[in-house]
């Protein structure tokens, strides 16, 4: 399965990143880490998550704090649309496709 993110994602996990890091150095790229791992999980078995609404898909983060928001678009790809924490408005990023 192929994974898509949508552009601000990009910005999204740059900014957690750097906050993490700013906390402690390297516990930004254990958050990057464990990131990745949870994109491949999901990617894996996209319809194991849980459905927000229509066709957007949650998935918890285990170590941070942080909510996945994804759709499968198709057969083939999962896009992620926004990453967020979890005290961070329910709202956030949900006009995303």
């Amino acid at each position: 399965m192929r994974v898509e993110y949508h552009p601000a994602v990009e910005a999204e996990l740059a900014e957690i990143r750097d906050y993490y890091n700013e906390r402690s150095p390297g516990l930004g790229a254990a958050f990057i880490d464990e990131f990745e791992r949870q994109v491949l999980a999901l990617a894996a078995a996209p319809e194991r998550w849980m459905v927000v609404t229509r066709d957007i898909r949650r998935c918890l983060m285990r170590r941070f704090p942080y909510i996945i928001y994804f759709r499968r678009v198709d057969a083939e790809l999962v896009r992620i649309t926004v990453v967020k924490h979890q005290r961070r408005h329910p709202q956030y990023g949900r006009d995303r496709e």
